[in-house]
């Protein structure tokens, strides 16, 4: 069995919950003599598995080729866009919904789409500004 993979980012954000939560959860519920492990449990996930996964990128086991994981979140904007459409375009071809209905429904798809767009374009615009900034401090 394969092991899974995860982009190089939801990794890192996978580790760093994970680490601290389970240092939470054995600082309250471990006792005495085995609560070193608490610490011990953070220094293994952001000091040694954090800092690998950055080190190693794709060479360590559980990070996906970035290739693939460009591919796969195309894949899936595409497949999560196209569904409905056609979903919508099958119901109006087999007569369950009126043309008016059709046209109603395709408008709003298309309008959230649109807004979906929007949203993408800020957000990787603000990306954008951030990384400037930091740029600039340095």
């Amino acid at each position: 069995m394969a092991l899974p993979t995860f982009e190089k980012k939801r990794l890192i954000g996978l580790i760093a919950i994970l680490s601290f939560g389970l240092t939470s959860l054995s600082a309250v519920l471990l006792p005495g003599s085995v609560a070193p492990l608490g610490p011990a449990l953070f220094i293994t996930g952001f000091f040694i598995l954090i800092p690998l996964v950055l080190v190693l990128g794709e060479s360590f086991p559980l990070v996906a080729p970035a290739d693939e994981a460009a591919a796969s979140a195309d894949s899936t904007a595409t497949g999560s866009a196209e569904r409905p459409v056609a979903a919508l375009r099958e119901r109006y071809a087999s007569g369950e919904i009126d043309e008016a209905e059709f046209e109603r429904k395709l408008d709003r798809l298309l309008a959230t789409e649109d807004l979906d767009e929007r949203f993408d374009r800020v957000d990787s615009d603000r990306g954008e500004r951030s990384r400037e900034r930091d740029l600039e401090l340095e």
